[in-house]
């Protein structure tokens, strides 16, 4: 068994060991870990700045809408996409226009008719 002095030292080291680190829950974030998040690729646009791109800016090999409605996913290529609407169409207006062709949600009301399309990220 060791001396009282050494049990002692030896309980003071290991509450030193358990005490909360300096970086604790409301303490703020280094700045490492922020430019890391904003390099990452994923945080360059935001879901409503890619539907508004261009087909000739997205590198997907294959675009998917789905509709909110009736849970129908229309995909297109592409490739078949630039050649169809053409390089300069925006990818919000195709897929809206790739829902409405097949459409089924027909009421003969404006504001009910149709798909209600739930943008993937390409």
């Amino acid at each position: 068994m060791p001396p009282p002095k050494q049990m002692e030292k030896l309980a003071a080291d290991a509450a030193r060991r358990r005490a909360p680190s300096a970086a604790g829950p409301d303490a703020p974030l280094p700045a490492e870990y922020w430019e890391s998040v904003l390099k990452d690729p994923r945080a360059g646009a935001t879901l409503a700045q890619a539907r508004q791109r261009r087909l000739s800016e997205i590198k997907g090999h294959v675009l998917r809408i789905s509709c909110r409605r009736c849970e129908r996913t229309v995909e297109i290529q592409t490739a078949d996409a630039v050649r169809l609407y053409g390089a300069n169409a925006v990818w919000k207006d195709v897929a809206q226009r790739l829902l409405d062709n097949t459409c089924q949600q027909r009421t003969g009301r404006h504001e009910e008719d149709g798909c209600w399309p739930a943008f993937e990220t390409p």
